[in-house]
C-alpha cells in the first residue's frame, strides 16, 4: 500500500467516524428531550397523586373490603 493510498483510507474512515458520531449525537439529543419530558410527567403523576383525597389512597390496605372472590 502506497502513501497516496494509505491517506485515502484513513480519509475514509475519518468521514466514517465523522458520519457515526454525527448520527450518535441526533440520538443522544433525541433521548435527552424524551428523559426530559418522561421526567416532567413523573412530576406531574406525582402531583396528582399527593392531590388525591386520603380515601383513595393505599395507605390502609386493611380497611379495604376484601374482593369478592373471597
Amino acid at each position: 500500500m502506497n502513501e497516496q493510498e494509505r491517506i485515502a483510507e484513513l480519509e475514509s474512515r475519518v468521514a466514517f467516524q465523522e458520519d457515526t458520531l454525527d448520527q450518535l449525537n441526533t440520538i443522544v439529543s433525541r433521548q435527552e428531550l424524551e428523559i426530559e419530558r418522561l421526567t416532567r410527567m413523573v412530576k406531574l403523576i406525582n402531583q396528582q397523586l399527593r392531590s388525591l383525597p386520603m380515601e383513595y389512597s393505599a395507605s390502609n390496605p386493611g380497611d379495604e373490603p376484601p374482593p369478592p372472590h373471597y
